[in-house]
């Protein structure tokens, strides 16, 4: 369940860090376009320069095609940028347009693109209505997250979500912002279960018990992994808590405020980044 995270700041056409026109993001849909050998770092390659593709050429998805058509209306010899979710930004043009199966021919490609100094697993309850949690993610992804799971408590309302929906949001996030890595969306998990998961790094729960607990921003370490459980409307039950706190879990405060689950999920979100920024 560790790693590392990353993010990015976006990129302009011309090559890292310079200004010009910006060039259309595009996902290329990870393992299904760029080869496997094509997504890892070789020992000749030096993580986040910008080298040379030597012309390889991708096709996109249909989704992804359409929109690059229909959309953005791009045509053969348009710059684009073609991120994979997984640290590669490749910029390239389009040399074959169609609606289904949009061709890109690949120039350049810069290899774990901006990681980021941490890395953030946010567990949190899905909340009743849909939309509440797909708007944390897709403002998480901007931020920046590695892995989101929905977490099914003793008082959640919701103890479903789609998670193919859940993806297209953390695309077309990723895609806005222009950033390279795609947060993992996990599947529905029990509480039980994701406590008994081994995590190497700091582990936090957000609760509105009474008692003194300390604010989170306090507690995380610049460069950690981190874990951070945010409970349903109903919040966490008593032995939840317990529970936690017995598999090393630390209680944490966000604020004085008593915040929606989604908004207690995405301060989580944002403190852990500023405190490593």
């Amino acid at each position: 369940m560790d790693g590392s995270g990353h993010t990015d700041q976006g990129r302009h056409a011309g090559g890292p860090g310079s200004v010009g026109r910006k060039e259309s993001d595009l996902y290329s849909g990870g393992t299904e376009v760029i080869p496997e050998e094509k997504k890892r770092d070789s020992s000749g390659v030096d993580q986040g320069v910008m080298t040379d593709t030597g012309g390889q050429v991708v096709m996109l998805g249909p989704e992804e095609s359409l929109h690059a058509v229909k959309v953005l209306r791009l045509k053969e010899g348009d710059p684009v940028v073609v991120v994979d979710g997984c640290g590669n930004w490749h910029e390239g043009e389009i040399s074959g347009v169609h609606p289904k199966h949009c061709q890109v021919t690949l120039l350049r490609v810069v290899r774990n693109h901006e990681p980021r100094p941490y890395w953030l697993h946010v567990a949190m309850a899905p909340t009743k209505n849909n939309e509440r949690t797909e708007w944390f993610l897709e403002k998480a992804t901007e931020i920046g997250i590695d892995v989101f799971t929905p977490l099914i408590c003793r008082y959640s309302e919701r103890r479903q979500t789609n998670g193919g929906r859940l993806e297209k949001v953390a695309i077309a996030a990723m895609k806005q912002s222009l950033k390279a890595w795609l947060p993992r969306i996990a599947g529905d998990t029990p509480f039980e279960k994701l406590i008994e998961e081994p995590f190497r790094g700091d582990k936090f729960i957000a609760h509105c018990y009474p008692g003194e607990k300390p604010w989170l921003k306090d507690l995380v370490t610049p460069g950690s992994n981190v874990l951070v459980l945010i409970g349903p409307e109903g919040d966490f039950s008593r032995e939840e808590v317990e529970i936690a706190l017995a598999a090393d879990f630390r209680e944490v405060s966000l604020g004085p405020s008593r915040l929606r689950t989604e908004t207690a999920a995405l301060v989580a979100c944002h403190t852990v980044a500023l405190v490593n920024h």
